[in-house]
């Protein structure tokens, strides 16, 4: 059973990494300079954090495959930013605002990227859910 389960956290670290760097692609694609990827702190981590026109932009990526997908008849990636993650989330950007730049004076977005990896055909689509109120 400990296997089995270690297993399954091999793989969906797998599968997170996947979705994060397709996810980074995605946003150069869109013009953004990424400036932090895994900003970490003891109570939580921000998956991506880039700039554009002067504003700091925070990025949660929540990546599924296509096969999890469709066994769970259509999971949303965004359901799993729930009430819980939102909190950490906001002290995070609180935390990363403090350190690295003017406090709340800066400009700062938040968005969730829902990604979705076709294994079979090594095919990704992103979802960018835009300009989210903490």
């Amino acid at each position: 059973m400990a296997y089995n389960r270690q297993m399954n956290k091999t793989y969906n670290h797998s599968k997170g990494n996947k979705g994060e760097d397709v996810a980074c692609k995605f946003v150069v694609s869109k013009g953004f300079e990424i400036v932090e990827r895994n900003y970490r702190r003891a109570w939580g981590e921000i998956d991506i954090i880039a700039k554009k026109d002067n504003v700091v932009h925070f990025f949660e990526v929540k990546s599924v495959t296509s096969d999890y997908n469709e066994t769970l008849g259509g999971h949303k990636p965004e359901e799993n930013v729930h009430n819980f993650k939102i909190r950490h989330i906001r002290r995070m950007i609180e935390t990363y605002l403090e350190e690295k730049c003017d406090g709340f004076e800066t400009d700062f977005s938040f968005h969730v990227l829902c990604v979705f990896l076709n294994m079979r055909t090594r095919r990704a689509k992103v979802e960018w859910i835009n300009d989210l109120i903490l």
